[in-house]
């Protein structure tokens, strides 16, 4: 619960952190591997605040995973911190006959550091601190209630801006 509060007070922070680090407003594009998909593509659009970013990906090609986080940037360095909030969702499509579509949404808060090697790219380590809202399994007499802990889950992506 500590860290979770935690979290939050650096979110508050991070909220009127200056953008002057970011690019202006546009979008950047990039490719992650694991933390909530093996793997995925990634489009971020920015804004003076901070940043929205849209994630699809998959755990095994029998699935879909989708993500929308508001993303802040802290600081105006080649490497600094982000935290972000949003929601994720993954629907399992491999139906057996008696089963059906496995579905979940969660609530998910990364925290990590973006570096920037060079102009225009960049390299974002990532732990995703996840919290499960609801869950839909594919046995329906399955109705275990969906976990109330924190599920942290590492992830990388390499982002780049559009040429805009």
């Amino acid at each position: 619960m500590i860290l979770v509060r935690a979290l939050l007070l650096l979110g508050l922070f991070a909220w009127g952190a200056p953008a002057s680090a970011q690019p202006d407003d546009g979008l950047r594009f990039g490719l992650t591997l694991g933390g909530i998909s093996t793997v995925g593509i990634v489009v971020e659009a920015f804004d003076r605040h901070g940043s929205t970013e849209v994630n699809v990906g998959t755990f095994g090609f029998r699935d879909l995973s989708l993500s929308a986080v508001r993303r802040h940037y802290l600081g105006a360095a080649t490497a600094r911190p982000t935290v972000g909030l949003g929601l994720w969702s993954v629907i399992g499509f491999d139906v057996e006959e008696g089963e059906r579509t496995a579905a979940s949404l969660v609530l998910r808060a990364p925290v990590g550091v973006e570096w920037r090697p060079a102009d225009r790219h960049a390299l974002t380590f990532d732990i995703n601190l996840n919290r499960g809202l609801l869950i839909r399994r594919a046995d329906p007499s399955d109705d275990t209630p969906v976990s109330r802990r924190l599920i942290p889950l590492p992830g990388i992506a390499y982002r780049w801006w559009d040429g805009g």
